[in-house]
Formats: C-alpha cells, structure tokens, sequence
C-alpha cells in the first residue's frame, strides 16, 4: 500500500495532501475515491486511509484504521559526511533512509574535492529531501530523516556536543585491528540515546582532522578487516548497529 507523510496531524480523522504527494496521487498512481493509502503524521504515527475527495489542490483521506508500527530504529543515529564525488551522498541518503539513519550531516573535509556552492544548495538539498523522502516512504519508515545543509568541519565539532555518543571510522584502525570501539558503543547505547558517526571524503580524513575530532571526545573505531569507501562504511555500521539493537536482542 502506498506511503505518505503528512506535515500535519490529522484533523477530524481526515488527512490533506497536496503539492506533488497529490500529484503522484492522482497522475502516477492513478488513484481514484475509494483506494487505500497509508498517511504517516508529522508525529510519526501511521494509519490506513481511504480516499473521501479528490481536488484540484488536495486528496483528502479518511482514517480507516490507526497503525501500531514499530519501524524505527530505537536509537537516533546521525551520519556524517566528508563531501564525496559524484552521486555517492545521494546513495548514502537513499540507501541510509532504507536501514534507519535518523540524520543526514554533510560536511566539507580537508580532502573533499567537491566545494559546496551555496548557489546551488538550495536545488541539491531539496533533491536530498526528495530521496530520502521517497526511500522513507518505501522502506515503510514512520520518521523522515532530515538531509541538513553541508557544514564546515569547525561547525561538525561544534554540533557534536549535541549527541550521547561520537564515533569516527578511521581506515587507519582497521588496518591496525580496532574493533572494540564500535562494538563497545554499541553494547553502551540505550533507547532514546544518539550517536553521531563521521565518515570521511574518498581521500579519508586527514591526521590533523582525526586529532581535533579526539580533542572533541570522539572515539575512532574500525569497521573490520576490509577498507571500505566512503559511500560503503556509513551502509555497514547502519547494517551492524540494526543487527546488534533490533535482531541479536
């Protein structure tokens, strides 16, 4: 059944949706008075809809039934990172949204070659949004990560005093055999807590960046035996950190 969120609660049991949600609605699905759909509120809470009206500006939905879902991940998970190539963050937002990241915090690395272009982040966020969205709606999310503007690495060391937990992949550990610093964060989380995680550009972070990030209270752990590239590793702690809390317990 198709998914979508609503910014708003519902109002007498009835949702409104409009802009291209309603579009899709009515010219991609071919939906008429009567289909079902799910609505998740801006709360998080889903429920199965029925199509009541059918406008020029909106679809309005009936509450057939409220849902109890449990889809989320129990703890907040924010990934970081170092601006990469091509559509690799695109990936990573997709892809991220399907295994439960919360966040999504880009941000410009010594050894990133992309350079932002504030003239144009207002078209890249809002196409970030857009895939996230939609893989939030596919993958039966009751959350929409937000997909923040790119920051400064100054800014990244600020923002992190905001989490409960701080973890760098640094290739430089696994190369070395650390292992037990991701594993004990993650024996350490509890529901409701979060976790920042930093990922570096396709050139890694650079010494001078790892230091600051230890100055900052993070721990730099490995993700195994393999180095893995940047648009791979924030996709394997998601993959871990989903097994550890919501499959091993």
């Amino acid at each position: 059944m198709q998914r979508y969120f609503v910014n708003e609660r519902a109002k007498d049991n009835r949702f409104f949706i409009d802009a291209e949600d309603r579009h899709h609605i009515v010219k991609v699905m071919r939906m008429e008075i009567g289909d079902q759909i799910v609505c998740v509120d801006s709360e998080g809470k889903s429920a199965v809809c029925k199509i009541a009206e059918i406008t020029d500006e909106q679809v309005v939905a009936d509450v057939v039934q409220w849902k109890d879902e449990q889809s989320e991940l129990p703890i907040s998970i924010t990934i970081a990172s170092g601006l990469p190539k091509g559509d690799k963050l695109e990936w990573i937002i997709q892809k991220g949204t399907e295994m439960g990241a919360y966040e999504f915090l880009p941000f410009s690395a010594s050894r990133s070659v992309v350079k932002w272009d504030e003239k144009k982040a207002a078209k890249k966020i809002e196409r970030w949004q857009k895939i996230a969205k939609e893989a939030a709606e596919q993958s039966h999310r009751a959350f929409l990560p937000e997909v923040v503007s790119p920051i400064s690495f100054k800014t990244l060391l600020k923002k992190s005093n905001d989490y409960d937990y701080k973890l760098v992949a640094f290739e430089e550990e696994s190369r070395n055999g650390e292992t037990s610093n991701f594993s004990a964060t993650l024996q350490q989380l509890k529901k409701g807590e979060s976790l920042l995680m930093v990922f570096g550009p396709e050139g890694g972070l650079t010494e001078e960046e790892v230091q600051l990030l230890r100055e900052n209270d993070f721990s730099l752990c490995g993700l195994g035996p393999r180095i893995l590239r940047t648009e791979t590793a924030p996709l394997y702690a998601l993959a871990a950190i989903s097994y550890h809390i919501e499959l091993l317990r």
